[in-house]
């Protein structure tokens, strides 16, 4: 697989990144071990990860992602360099007290969930280490308008940066990213960093797919005139577009056993909404009419447009790999690609 730039970094990264989140939850380690070896055969050398996961967020889980990768790493002595490895500090706690105390994201946070993050990856450095959500309220994971009334920011945007600063300093991170930012927010952090000779953001990994692409309501000329590189996540929307809820809907015991949507704390949020998989089952439908798996046309909708530099899959199975790595190098046909267009002004984000 072809490597890509990662925004004005010196990071080549591939453009499909292995996302991690279901590692220590619904996958177990030795399962995502497998999936880590396979990753590597085909190619898949740009691997995500966070201090938080694995998801859904639990106590019991906070950082079981990264110590499984740790091991992995440990297991394979000479892999990690072969590897561009991306991992996020948490953003304020939003309800998670075993992240850290308080409401905030102070610089010394920063810092100690580096130091946290780099002990369970059992490594010296993380390549892209990316700040989760933003410190500053923003709307986010389903919040649909700002609301300048919840602003409860602790730690400015530069005081941030330079705390990343001193990680790049001592060798600890190689680049900075962002995740579920804003247009706003990517300007700010890229203003700040040019004028006080700070580390500059090489990307933001955001939601993009059928079911949400707010990214295209401005941020996507952001990043591209200002050379951030979008990491699209979510681009199956939790399995919705893999057609796997079409029959069985995704409420209470009616979710496929094993699969995101039997988890409640994830079909209360955006991807559970009804509209959510009203829209997702025109979707699908679209694709069979066209000869296409969903997952096929999901993928290969994200793989083609030019906004995205990497799309991040995750995966609970070899097959599941295999399946979203096969999709590289699928075109969709204009015609098709206006009917999608023409669903999206009927149906809007619901995963928004």
């Amino acid at each position: 697989m072809h490597k890509v730039q990662l925004g004005q970094s010196d990071l080549q990264v591939t453009p499909i990144c292995l996302g991690t989140m279901t590692f220590g939850e619904q996958v177990g380690e030795a399962q995502a071990h497998a999936i880590l070896d396979r990753a590597v055969e085909l190619g898949v050398t740009f691997w995500d990860t966070a201090e938080m996961y694995s998801v859904p967020a639990r106590a019991e889980t906070y950082g079981a992602t990264e110590t499984i990768l740790g091991r992995w790493f440990a297991k394979h002595p000479g892999m990690r360099e072969k590897i561009v490895l991306a991992s996020k500090v948490a953003g304020p706690s939003r309800g998670m007290p075993w992240v850290r105390a308080g409401q905030g994201m102070t610089a010394a946070d920063i810092v100690a969930s580096c130091e946290g993050s780099l002990r369970r990856l059992q490594t010296d450095v993380i390549d892209l280490y990316q700040i989760h959500w933003p410190e500053r309220h923003v709307p986010a994971f389903g919040t649909l308008y700002y609301d300048p009334a919840k602003e409860t920011t602790q730690t400015p945007i530069r005081e941030q940066l330079e705390a990343l600063a001193g990680l790049v300093r001592q060798g600890k991170i190689r680049q900075v990213g962002l995740s579920n930012e804003t247009p706003w927010g990517v300007h700010e952090f890229v203003r700040l960093a040019e004028a006080h000779g700070l580390p500059r953001v090489a990307s933001t990994q955001n939601p993009y797919c059928l079911l949400n692409r707010s990214f295209e309501n401005a941020l996507d000329e952001t990043c591209h005139r200002l050379d951030v590189s979008l990491l699209a996540y979510s681009p199956l929307g939790v399995g919705l577009l893999s057609g796997k809820y079409d029959a069985s809907g995704t409420t209470g015991p009616d979710a496929p056993q094993g699969t995101r949507m039997a988890f409640e704390s994830v079909r209360k949020q955006r991807w559970g909404r009804p509209e959510a998989l009203v829209a997702a089952r025109r979707y699908n439908q679209l694709a069979r009419d066209h000869g296409l798996t969903p997952t096929q046309m999901a993928l290969a909708f994200c793989y083609g447009k030019w906004q995205v530099t990497s799309t991040i899959i995750g995966v609970t199975s070899l097959a599941q790999l295999e399946e979203d790595c096969a999709v590289w190098g699928t075109q969709l046909p204009k015609g098709m690609l206006a009917e999608i267009n023409q669903l999206r002004w009927e149906l809007g984000d619901p995963g928004q």
